[in-house]
């Protein structure tokens, strides 16, 4: 089975049918953040969502911590997953499920150390797919991805061994070391948003090299 790729930060129509155009199976559309890279308005997520093709994932990144404002960010936008960048404060997973059924759940686990594995398999019993990423939830200003930098993947792989969900890998990934990434962790598919940009702006070239990597 091929591994599926995920270009996040999409900004544009235009984006997001490049990255679909060079093979991603999936496109990261940014909400609100408390900071990072790629934040769009919900009005151009949902304009963005309305062009894009099945069997393309569109994923909302949200930062809502609560059951009832997941909900609402999603009903603004209408993509066909949610990307929970943070863990949920209250309400539940099946709250979420109850209002949206047809919306696939993923959450984020920023792998920080062995705690994470804990972490990451009691979420994978309520979601579709995990996604590993290298942020810090704790910080004062919570950094909740698009960091650019790869965490432990001997960690990661333990969480994809034992988790019943498939999971991605996000975090510092590049042309140069995503082999390397596919054959230490082994995860179902990729997660990447920097290291395909120029200037801010989705490069085709570096889309290409990517692709060309991970094909092997």
């Amino acid at each position: 089975m091929s591994i599926r790729v995920k270009i996040c930060c999409i900004s544009s129509v235009e984006e997001a049918k490049t990255a679909v155009a060079y093979g991603a199976a999936a496109l990261g559309l940014v909400g609100h953040m408390p900071s990072g890279p790629g934040v769009i308005s919900d009005e151009l997520i949902r304009s963005i969502v309305r062009t894009v093709p099945p069997p393309i994932a569109t994923f909302l990144l949200t930062s809502e911590v609560t059951a009832p404002a997941v909900i609402a960010h999603h009903q603004q936008v209408q993509t066909n997953t949610i990307q929970l960048v943070d863990a949920l404060s209250e309400g539940s997973y099946a709250d979420i499920r109850a209002a949206l059924p047809a919306v696939k759940l993923v959450q984020v686990i920023h792998v920080l150390d062995e705690a994470s594995i804990d972490e990451a398999l009691a979420a994978a019993d309520h979601v579709d797919a995990l996604l590993l990423d290298s942020g810090n939830p704790n910080l004062a200003v919570k950094v909740l991805g698009g960091t650019g930098r790869a965490h432990d993947w001997a960690l990661s792989r333990q969480i994809v061994a034992q988790s019943r969900v498939p999971v991605f890998l996000a975090g510092g990934l590049n042309a140069g070391n995503v082999r390397a990434a596919i054959d230490t962790v082994q995860p179902f598919g990729l997660d990447l948003c920097s290291s395909v940009r120029t200037g801010g702006k989705l490069d085709p070239e570096k889309l290409e090299q990517f692709f060309r990597a991970v094909e092997g």
